[in-house]
């Protein structure tokens, strides 16, 4: 599947252009689907090195991602000793940006991380002290990092993202903000940049009227000023849950009415700086972590789906995200 996304500029409406990021979806559910947990890969089409962005299900996306031919413009490298998807993972994927520390979130990049190759991983403080706490501690994985508990196998580096800081990222074109999110462990929002592209990829989070930390607002805030004078390709945002689950059941994440509710603010925002009532119209943003369910009713994702719609004011195109699939924004 290929999708364009229409752009958005608080200043002045932009014709649109050709696309500026290539976005794979390894995994799209969170909870309990094992080889289908919230992990996407992300590169400038300018190059052949991605990021992923959290790393729920690595090798099991990356092969089902193959079967569906969503590598077919990459120039992948010419290695004799590997398979393709080990090709993929040990040569073209740069690092990887974890929101948090949840398992749905990290457990891909702990099983292939015997046979990954060196590289940085990228999160707020807390979220490194969580997984150094709580996986590589020789306890329950081997401690693949250059912190913590001895000894130290140093494959991987861990680089601190600081609040509104822009870093460069590794062995790549793009930049990278982060801020923080609501949820039972901090999680985190990572904005991606190349040149005035932005790409927008945030992890799990609750509502600001559920969780009363004002997170999103404050995303919404930055992201209002930095698109006076850049382009928003695209977001990916979570929701969970249909609406019919209670307040106190969120655990922090968001329902469809929670989630055009936060949009709704943001593009209140957007239109301080417009002459439009609806800046985000035309928006595509890609649905990620509807929870996957043993139970008998409707399935989740159809329910989500078509609650989103009924209460899509904006005109936003909203895309579920389906494992194997492949975008361009």
């Amino acid at each position: 599947m290929l999708a364009y996304v229409g752009l958005v500029q608080a200043g002045n409406a932009k014709a649109p252009s050709s696309a500026a990021f290539e976005l794979i979806t390894l995994g799209d559910s969170g909870g309990i689907q094992d080889g289908n947990l919230s992990a996407f890969l992300l590169r400038s089409l300018t190059e052949n090195n991605y990021i992923a962005l959290d790393a729920g299900s690595i090798v099991n996306g990356i092969d089902v991602a193959l079967e569906h031919n969503a590598f077919a413009k990459l120039a992948i490298a010419n290695d004799p000793e590997w398979h393709t998807n080990g090709t993929i993972l040990r040569q073209h994927v740069k690092g990887y940006f974890i929101s948090h520390g949840h398992l749905d979130h990290t457990a891909g990049m702990l099983i292939s991380s015997p046979q990954d190759s060196s590289k940085p991983i990228y999160a707020l403080p807390s979220v490194h002290q969580t997984m150094l706490d709580t996986y590589f501690n020789w306890q329950a994985w081997a401690n693949f990092t250059d912190r913590g508990i001895k000894p130290q196998l140093k494959k991987y580096q861990l680089i601190d993202l600081m609040p509104k800081q822009t870093l460069a990222i590794k062995d790549t074109s793009l930049n990278v903000t982060a801020m923080s999110l609501s949820h039972p462990l901090e999680s985190a929002v990572f904005i991606i940049e190349k040149g005035d592209d932005l790409f927008v990829y945030f992890g799990d989070t609750g509502p600001d009227a559920v969780e009363k930390q004002g997170k999103l607002k404050a995303v919404w805030q930055y992201l209002a000023q930095q698109l006076k004078s850049k382009t928003l390709r695209a977001m990916v945002i979570e929701v969970s849950f249909d609406n019919q689950r209670p307040n106190n059941l969120l655990f922090g994440h968001l329902t469809p009415k929670w989630l055009m509710t936060e949009l709704n603010q943001f593009n209140s925002l957007l239109a301080t700086t417009t002459d439009k009532d609806t800046p985000l119209q035309g928006a595509q943003i890609v649905i990620s972590h509807i929870k996957y369910s043993l139970a008998k009713g409707p399935d989740p994702r159809i329910v989500i789906k078509q609650q989103l719609e009924q209460a899509n004011n904006l005109g936003i195109k909203f895309i579920l995200a389906k494992q194997g699939q492949r975008l361009e924004f």
